[in-house]
Formats: structure tokens, sequence, C-alpha cells
């Protein structure tokens, strides 16, 4: 079945409400196997509503009307329906009651206005309202079908779950499902990850799959339509089994969680602690991960070792590494590798991690833009050095820094499990 949501309110239009409604309908039906093909806002105007009708009657057997139910004269979701399906309004009795009996405890007079929460198209179904007074209405028409639902979210939300899901069933019958899976990606950005996996995404059919970016890492969501789970899984493995066979040292979740909470997972499972010695990220790597709730027990602590002299006085980094003819620097591999060496070492942890490199806006110690150095330390091992290059604006790159260490490290607990 083919749906269109319709979002009435002229707040909407002026940005002045956000339109979450939709979003949550979208993913509702998407659950119940109904798609969603268009999304539509209307101001408060009975002619306009009428015109987003006529259009959502032309590509949608169902239309979900969210808002202009409640008591103001501008609420004018139900009068346009009913004067498009030429059908008159009634009173829904059990929603007249409940309104009379809430302004009679409280000792308020109640306007007439109060009445149109009430109101029904006749040959509705009433789509009962338990957290407010406005009662929603189902109605199936022509082959058309009509589902009117308030515009408060704390209304909207349980009415759609409940009664609304309910009626929806009556008139679809039984039907696929919406079944997905998500896979977590790191160290390969969106084009690169859609280039690889082109062949199966061009031949897609069922499953789709479809990739979705963030900064530092990028999700895969592959989505199936079937009538139970097993039949869905059956899928879903498939499609995951061949993806891992292309890119899978890219992967690191097989659910959305962020690249930090895969690494505490990782650390956690095998009992290992990490400590971090920051530069040019300024805290955030060690920000991200106690993000994660119960990080304490595998992060023990870190530092910013912004400037040369805390690199000396905090790590103990010689001056002569950092500055003078000849000297290395502050941005330089073997410094990224005597931060990490040096914060295992005072901090007692399994696994030290260092960033330094330049985030802009200029160059630093001649060194361009982007350049960064990750070190990983661990006991009886000499550290490890990645390099990285990025691009971007300067907090763009402090995170990809975080982020690229983080899949480093990520990539040497797997190897270590």
């Amino acid at each position: 079945m083919r749906a269109e949501i319709i979002a009435v309110g002229t707040e909407l239009l002026l940005g002045q409400t956000v339109n979450t409604n939709a979003t949550y309908l979208s993913q509702g039906l998407a659950e119940m196997g109904i798609d969603v093909f268009f999304q539509t806002v209307v101001g408060d105007n009975a002619a306009r509503i009428g015109q987003a009708i006529e259009l959502a009657r032309s590509r949608a057997e169902l239309i979900v009307f969210t808002g202009g139910l409640g008591p103001t004269q501008d609420d004018l979701t139900k009068d346009a329906l009913a004067a498009y399906l030429n059908r008159s309004i009634v009173i829904h009795e059990p929603s007249m009651d409940k309104i009379a009996a809430l302004f009679s405890s409280r000792g308020i007079h109640m306007v007439e206005s109060n009445r149109r929460q009430a109101h029904m198209i006749e040959g509705s179904v009433p789509i009962v309202n338990e957290a407010g007074l406005a009662v929603g209405n189902g109605i199936s028409e022509g082959g058309s079908h009509y589902l009117l639902l308030p515009g408060p979210p704390r209304e909207m939300k349980p009415m759609f779950d409940g009664p609304g899901k309910t009626w929806l069933r009556t008139i679809s019958g039984e039907s696929r499902r919406l079944f997905s899976r998500v896979l977590k990606f790191a160290g390969i950005g969106e084009s690169s990850l859609e280039q690889a996996l082109i062949g199966l995404i061009e031949a897609q059919s069922d499953p789709t799959i479809a990739p979705y970016a963030k900064e530092g890492e990028v999700a895969i969501r592959i989505s199936t339509k079937a009538l139970t789970e097993q039949e869905a899984n059956t899928r879903l493995d498939l499609a995951e089994e061949q993806i891992n066979a292309i890119v899978g040292k890219h992967l690191y979740a097989r659910e959305d969680i962020p690249l930090e909470e895969a690494v505490i997972r990782l650390l956690r499972a095998s009992g290992r602690t990490l400590s971090s010695a920051e530069s040019c990220t300024g805290g955030l790597l060690a920000e991200l991960v106690t993000n994660v709730p119960g990080s304490s027990g595998e992060f023990v602590g870190g530092v910013v070792t912004y400037t040369n002299l805390m690199k000396h006085k905090l790590l103990g980094i010689p001056m002569s590494q950092l500055e003078g003819s000849g000297a290395p620097g502050a941005i330089s591999d073997s410094t990224a590798a005597l931060m990490a060496e040096r914060i295992r070492e005072r901090t007692d942890s399994d696994y030290g991690i260092s960033v330094t490199g330049v985030a802009g806006p200029s160059e630093s110690e001649g060194k361009p833009v982007g350049l960064v150095y990750m070190g990983i330390a661990r006991p009886g091992k000499p550290p490890v050095v990645h390099t990285f290059n990025l691009n971007g604006s300067r907090d763009i790159i402090r995170l990809r820094a975080a982020k690229s260490a983080l899949y480093r490290l990520w990539q040497e607990l797997v190897e270590h499990e």
C-alpha cells in the first residue's frame, strides 16, 4: 500500500514548529509494510488542504493527516476532508462526554468551540484519544483510506501506535513488514564504500542497500519486506555476507553504534584499559570515549598536551625532540610514538593512544593543515604510528582525526583479540 503524509499547520510552514510527526509516522508505517512515497505540509487553509487531498489521492491509497483537529477556527482538517468527500460532520458522543466532564470537574464553563474536538466525519471510525480531547478518524471510500490524527506528538504517537495501527490493519490485511539491519563502517568514506559495493547496489531488488554517512563513520542499511522475521533474516544474512566479503575489514559493528562504543566493548571483553595523550584534537578523543556509558572501567584517563612545554612537563618528552635545529618537532611520527608510550607508562594502561597534527587554520612547523600523526603503544611492543592527511574545516579535521585514531585502535584490538 502506498501512503502519503499530510501535516497541517501554518506554524510548520513558518518554521516555528519542526515536523517530527512525519518522521515518526514514516518509520511506523514502514514497519507495517506501508510505503510512504510523499510527505506534504500545508497551512491552515481549507482550499489548500483540499488541493493537497486531491493531489495525494492521485498517488496514494492511504493518506495520513496530522494536525488541524483542535478546537479553534483554524483547525480545518476534518472540515476540509468532509467537504472533499461530500460528507457531513457529526458528534462522537463518548468524546463529547469526556470533554464536558473535564470542564465540569475543573469548574470551567465550556465554550462552544470545544465541541469541535468531538467532531467526526460521517461514516468514519473513531480513533480514540486517551492522551487528549480531539478524537481521530479513520475513513475508507472508493479504494482510498484516510487516517486523521492530532498534531501534538504526545497525543499523536499513542493514537497512531494503538487504535491507529489497529484500524490500518483492518484495511491492509496481512502484509509484509519492513525489516532492516544496520552495518557500521570506519576507515572508509561514503563514496569509496559505495564504489566498492556498486555491483551489489546496482543489482539490488530485495533486500535494498543504502549508505548513510556521518563524519568518520558510514552506515549501510539493508532492508527487506517479509511476512516473518525468520524469512527476513535469511535474506538479510545473505546480503550481509556479500557485503562483508567485499569490505569486511572496515565493518566494526552490526548495529547502529558509534565507533568509540565498539572500541570500549572490545576493551571490556578482553579486560584491557586505555589512556590518551592529545594535542591537535584538544581532548575530543577522550570526550568521545567518555560519552560511552560505563567507559570508566576501560578508559583510565588522558592529558591534553597542547603546547610543547606541556608535552615536556607532563609526558617527559625532551625539548630537543620538540624544538631546535634538526628536531623532528611536535608534529612528527616520532613524537606521536613517544606521546603514546609515555601516557601508557604514566597511567599503567594496556594501551596508550596519541594524536598530534595540524588542525588549522594555518600550517604549523612548516607542515600543512590536515597532517596528523596517531600513535598506539602496548606493553612489550614498539609503538605503531599512522599518518593521516585530512581535509575540511578546523573542527572537521579534529573530528576526523579522533575518529581515524579510534579506527586504527579498533583494528589493533581486533588483531589482538
